[in-house]
């Protein structure tokens, strides 16, 4: 598990840098909520050392002792700028956008503003758990729009749950998942598009999470909600943390459409003073100087989906796994198993490997489970070996 370069001009490869040993010293949720014994490839954490130049960033700033409040525009110009050369997108204006602690605390002020207590928000499940969490948290209450068969947008399940959140004429809003987590699926301009329009039809407003923006394999692009025809009143939830492994170092950026733009006044001055400065710099130097680093994740990521394609084919042939184009998350159908409801629980008492159980991710979960792909393929390796051995036990 160390790095090693394939020639003088290719980077290292971030996923194999750090041994297992090396790992287990961290204390962070991923290696300590399970004993030693257990391989943990669940929650959205990155087996990777930190970027280089937000390394830098950080510890320059912790010598020179600044660790104040955060201030100033350099989060947004710095995203901005990586809009432009990532996506070719140039409609993120700084002048459109307000610092939050996080994007899952923005999203909550987000929901506050345009809906009120008991309205109705919109999910494409199966979907990240927190979506449930955060909004019952807000007194808000969800209406699910499923997922097709095809791990896709189903545009009429889509407008029935609209419809169904606008009874009575109350607001409500859709929370887009772009890239989709847990499934890796990246949105279509012409999908998004459709969306905007379903949307600006039946009066609901978009907010979209699009945290694991950066994280988008070799040969495709991410395609911002807020870039496509009719989502100017949308908003969108944007942050360095996934593509860099920053969640220890919060920070996010709550981007206004052109018709939305009045609603960042109404946000709550406690939102934006309460984001980390730290995790401000440490975000903007990930998006201004990581991007070296980052196509060398993406690689490895690429790699490591084939990798696991190939060996649930030989070892675990009975499972069902569609790789996404997007993210760093594997969403595997283990229903022709035979292990139940939620075969995560298995895979954990006789494989000794966690992985995240579908049923958090609501309708469509039974029988699923994630797998955190971002790891070195060792560990995938044995991952799925300890899987297949589970399956088989007497």
């Amino acid at each position: 598990m160390t790095g090693v370069l394939s020639d003088a001009r290719s980077p290292v490869n971030p996923l194999r840098q750090l041994t297992l040993d090396q790992l287990r010293q961290r204390t962070s949720l991923k290696w300590r909520e399970y004993p030693d014994d257990v391989l943990p490839l669940w929650v959205a954490e990155m087996d990777v050392p930190l970027a280089e130049p937000v390394a830098r960033a950080i510890t320059d700033a912790v010598a020179r002792g600044d660790t104040g409040y955060t201030s100033g525009t350099a989060y947004p110009q710095a995203l901005a700028e990586f809009a432009r050369r990532r996506w070719g997108w140039d409609g993120l204006e700084v002048e459109r956008t307000t610092l939050v602690p996080d994007v899952m605390h923005g999203i909550v002020e987000v929901l506050r503003l345009v809906t009120g207590p008991g309205d109705a928000v919109v999910v494409n499940c199966p979907v990240y758990p927190p979506f449930y969490e955060f909004v019952a948290h807000a007194d808000r209450r969800i209406v699910e729009a499923p997922l097709g068969q095809d791990l896709r947008i189903d545009l009429g399940t889509l407008e029935d749950a609209f419809r169904q959140a606008r009874a009575g004429g109350r607001p409500a809003a859709y929370l887009l998942c772009s890239p989709h987590n847990p499934t890796g699926v990246l949105h279509t301009v012409d999908e998004l598009t459709a969306v905007a329009r379903l949307a600006e039809r039946h009066g609901v407003r978009v907010v979209a999470d699009e945290i694991h923006a950066p994280v988008v394999g070799g040969g495709a692009r991410f395609v911002p909600y807020l870039s496509v025809a009719g989502a100017e009143n949308g908003m969108s939830l944007m942050s360095a943390s996934k593509g860099w492994n920053l969640a220890g170092l919060r920070g996010g950026l709550l981007v206004a459409g052109p018709a939305a733009a009045g609603d960042l006044a109404r946000v709550p001055f406690e939102a934006s003073v309460s984001t980390s400065h730290l995790g401000v710099i440490a975000h903007t130097a990930a998006f201004t100087d990581g991007g070296e680093w980052l196509d060398a994740l993406l690689a490895g990521l690429d790699d490591n989906r084939r990798l696991l394609s190939a060996l649930l084919a030989e070892h675990l042939p009975a499972i069902r796994y569609q790789p996404g184009q997007a993210t760093y998350l594997a969403w595997l159908d283990c229903r022709a198993l035979g292990l139940g409801d939620d075969p995560a629980a298995v895979f954990l008492d006789w494989g000794r490997v966690a992985l995240n159980s579908g049923l958090a991710f609501g309708t469509g979960g039974s029988g699923h489970v994630r797998l955190n792909l971002a790891t070195a393929p060792e560990l995938i390796t044995e991952a799925v070996r300890r899987m297949a051995a589970a399956v088989a036990r007497p």
